[in-house]
């Protein structure tokens, strides 16, 4: 018989282990004996998954404790916002207000706009004479966020969103992010300001972004709302603009 799989020197177990998928590494082969337990658990074998995938800079060694956490995080990286830039139309956004003449979805770069600074966005949401606004609740749960790793780890919930008036029209702009329990208390929360973008501006587009972190136990929901509303009540969508909306968990 040839040598048993213990017997292999641990880098090279490591490295043969390091070739298995990594949901098969946490639900069979930390049960096999252990020795693969002990694997699976420490930081070598995430470390070199991470740099086999790409997963790996001078800055995430540094600052990631969990490499299993870590690896799992960064390959599940993905905007859990649906339908971010209005492709398609209203679908997946609840309309919390519906003023003036409510939402609309035009292309880029509208009349008195600008384009955006990425090619993929394609289109925007705008608002009107009255407040609009709209929002999303995400279930991390059903996007895989198990709730040892939201409780224990809390990794970095991030919120974007991108806005711009048009520049023939004054408006304004909000954006509030809350963090809810199970049953759907507020945990955190991030409200901006009301932003004021003059008439006879650039109609550049500007992000705003926002990072919770150690937010404590508990996190199950989060809740994106923006929206905004011309300022000089002109009838038709002269309101602020918002696109390409993004809440990303990440290690």
């Amino acid at each position: 018989p040839g040598p048993r799989m213990e017997s292999l020197p641990e880098a090279v177990l490591i490295r043969i282990l390091a070739s298995i998928p990594a949901v098969d590494l946490v639900l069979a082969c930390r049960l096999v004996c252990c020795q693969w337990k002990n694997l699976v658990d420490g930081a070598a074998l995430w470390i070199l998954k991470c740099q086999q995938e790409g997963l790996t800079g001078a800055e995430s060694q540094e600052n990631a404790e969990n490499w299993q956490n870590f690896y799992f995080l960064s390959k599940k990286r993905k905007n859990l916002i649906k339908n971010a830039c209005g492709e398609e139309d209203l679908q997946h956004w609840g309309e919390v207000e519906n003023g003036g003449d409510g939402w609309k979805v035009e292309e880029l770069p509208g009349d008195f706009g600008k384009e955006f600074p990425s090619e993929e966005v394609h289109k925007y949401f705008v608002t009107s004479y009255e407040w609009c606004r709209k929002a999303q609740v995400i279930d991390l749960r059903a996007e895989g966020y198990w709730e040892e790793l939201m409780d224990t780890t809390q990794p970095k919930v991030v919120v974007k969103d991108w806005y711009a008036g048009r520049s023939d029209a004054g408006c304004l702009y909000e954006l509030c992010v809350k963090l809810l329990s199970e049953n759907e208390d507020v945990l955190a929360e991030y409200k901006s300001e009301t932003i004021a973008i003059p008439q006879d501006n650039d109609a550049n587009w500007t992000e705003i972004s926002h990072t919770f972190s150690n937010y404590g136990p508990g996190v199950r929901f989060v809740r994106f709302e923006h929206g905004g509303q011309d300022t000089l009540f002109w009838k038709g969508w002269y309101g602020v603009r918002v696109t390409n909306s993004s809440v990303t968990v990440e290690p």
